[in-house]
């Protein structure tokens, strides 16, 4: 039974680390690419990169989750 529970703790950290990366990579590089190409300002691209960058945060860290 332990070892089930292992499994799925272990599979849960594996697909919040696939998230997070995936929302930081997004952050980094879609976001400044679709922003100019979509003529967005700047200072829009910038607040969308902070907001995917928090959100990878709390997806890899765990924060926000119920105990």
């Amino acid at each position: 039974m332990n070892k089930q529970i292992a499994a799925v703790e272990q599979a849960s950290q594996s697909s919040s680390l696939l998230l997070g990366t995936s929302l930081a990579f997004a952050s980094l590089i879609l976001v400044p690419a679709l922003a100019t190409s979509m003529g967005l300002a700047p200072s829009v691209a910038g607040a969308l990169r902070m907001a995917l960058m928090k959100a990878s945060n709390r997806v890899v860290t765990g924060a926000g989750r119920k105990p």
